[in-house]
């Protein structure tokens, strides 16, 4: 009986591959430096931003850190660092709208017109 040995081959990637994707997240970054400069409504460039981050952060993790390959590596990285992060905004939203209260408000009461006879 003999022993079957598989032999796994670990997907090393091509330099054309690595530059390509290292131009796309230049090219990202550009996209989200341009943004600063651009008049938007403070949600809308923030949505696009994250958008663009969420892009560049699943590039690196699926081709520099090789984990498009390994499926379930990927799913036990993303999915507990997904969970720490949406505990994390319920832990630190409230105390955020708490302290927006805290501000000082300025309150005088503006000077009344000077009537004219």
């Amino acid at each position: 009986m003999s022993a079957h040995v598989e032999d796994h081959e670990h997907f090393a990637g091509s330099n054309k591959l690595f530059t390509s994707i290292w131009v796309w997240l230049v090219v990202l970054t550009l996209i989200e430096i341009g943004l600063a400069y651009k008049p938007m409504s403070t949600l809308v460039m923030l949505s696009i931003l994250l958008g663009l981050s969420i892009v560049k952060a699943a590039l690196i993790v699926a081709y520099f850190m090789h984990l498009k390959f390994e499926r379930l590596s990927l799913i036990l990285t993303i999915v507990p660092m997904l969970v720490i992060c949406i505990c994390l905004l319920f832990v630190f939203f409230p105390d955020s709208f708490r302290s927006s209260d805290l501000r000082y408000k300025f309150k005088e009461t503006p000077p009344a017109p000077a009537e004219s006879h």
